[in-house]
């Protein structure tokens, strides 16, 4: 069994709440068990760049828990998925000891670290997107928070669309999931939802809100 003496966390592609509290726990427990923990600034492009802190103790983590984004920052990077950006990723590895990386994030974050642990750096994904997109995880980080934001404009936007007995369009983020948009619906009581893994009805749709205004 392979020794983890340092350890790297990045958090990559759109932020998500909750971020911070996973940074902070996945760096104190590794803390605790006597691993360097490096904060890789800008995920895949700090990687690059070998832009990190180092964490030396819980102290360091203080006060980041309760506030949204993430405080390691995230930026998307192409150069990451070429051949020469993985070179000088792989070379921050080496050059500062780093033995193992944690990645925060969606899809692209974990193609990211399935790179990684192929090049020879073992890499734990630890799903954080809203979109709630990542195969084989039943709820991702961020993807709770994002759910209640809709609702609460949900319930807002009520109050004005039923005192002019009008009929509101909402459009919510997902990317091509929809899983918000299918909850959301649901828990608000929409006439219909339209999401993309399932062909639309337009004209079904519209009959339907038709007859409920009558």
């Amino acid at each position: 069994m392979a020794q983890f003496r340092r350890i790297g966390i990045l958090t990559s592609g759109g932020d998500a709440p909750g971020m911070n509290a996973a940074i902070r726990a996945a760096a104190r427990e590794a803390l605790a068990g006597g691993v360097e923990v490096y904060g890789i600034l800008e995920g895949y492009q700090g990687l690059i760049d070998g832009n990190m802190k180092l964490f030396t103790s819980a102290r360091d983590l203080g006060n980041i828990v309760n506030k949204s984004g993430t405080f390691l920052y995230s930026a998307r990077c192409d150069e990451f998925k070429y051949p020469e950006g993985m070179a000088k990723a792989l070379k921050t590895c080496k050059d500062n000891h780093i033995d193992g990386i944690i990645a925060i994030g969606g899809d692209g974050t974990f193609r990211g670290a399935t790179d990684l642990s192929a090049h020879g750096i073992p890499t734990i994904g630890i799903p954080g997107t809203i979109d709630n997109d990542v195969t084989s995880t039943d709820v991702t980080i961020g993807f709770d928070t994002a759910m209640n934001t809709a609702m609460n404009m949900i319930d807002n936007l009520r109050d004005t669309c039923e005192s002019h007995a009008r009929c509101n369009v909402i459009e919510v983020m997902g990317r091509w999931a929809g899983h918000i948009a299918l909850r959301t619906g649901i828990a608000s009581g929409a006439s219909a939802v339209a999401i993309a893994e399932v062909p639309f009805d337009e004209e079904a749709a519209i009959q339907k809100i038709i007859a409920q205004k009558a």
